[in-house]
């Protein structure tokens, strides 16, 4: 196999890596029923006009399966804080003290828990169509190699290597889905 034809594969490995470690980012965000720091980490605060992550502006715990605890760094974001999480739709009601923002995490419904699976699903679906359109990205520049010196024979390999490597990758998608989906509907 050329040269040529190993560094594209090379290339196309390293993006369909970074697209499998986006999915796994997005579906922690996805609650599955226990309280996670990272079920936070779509919200950002109006910091004195600038949106900001809240992980930037507090410290975020869980001190047990059904709690998450806010610590704003400055006691005049309590408020700013408190209608970020309000407003960022995650169904959650903020409970602020006057110096700690807590957090109960309501038990998931049945129907909520079908709805985050269908979440889990649709997120899986962009994953594969994200390996998909990099299958395809690699074949037209591996074909495109042509036009160097390389031969027909090695440009059929090269294709085969690169649907092998997709191959590869959407199993994993589906893997990371699969194992969010216990999660989620284990009560």
């Amino acid at each position: 196999m050329s040269e040529l034809i190993k560094k594209q594969l090379k290339d196309t490995k390293t993006h369909m890596d970074k697209a499998i470690e986006f999915l796994d980012s997005e579906l922690t965000k996805v609650r599955a029923g226990k309280a996670s720091p990272a079920m936070l980490d779509g919200v950002y605060v109006d910091y004195y006009g600038t949106a900001t992550p809240l992980s930037q502006v507090g410290t975020v715990n869980s001190p047990d399966a059904r709690t998450l605890v806010i610590q704003p760094w400055e006691k005049s974001m309590l408020g700013p804080i408190e209608k970020a999480i309000i407003e960022s739709n995650l169904s959650l009601n903020p409970q602020n003290d006057g110096q700690i923002i807590r957090i109960n995490v309501p038990p998931l419904t049945e129907e909520r828990r079908r709805d985050l699976v269908k979440r889990v699903k649709a997120e899986a679906e962009g994953g594969k169509i994200t390996i998909r359109n990099l299958r395809k990205d690699a074949n037209e520049k591996i074909k495109k190699l042509k036009t160097e010196g390389v031969s027909e024979d090695d440009i059929k390999v090269g294709e085969g290597e690169v649907q092998k490597l997709t191959d590869s990758y959407i199993i994993k998608v589906d893997q990371l889905a699969e194992v969010k989906e216990k999660d989620i509907m284990t009560v």
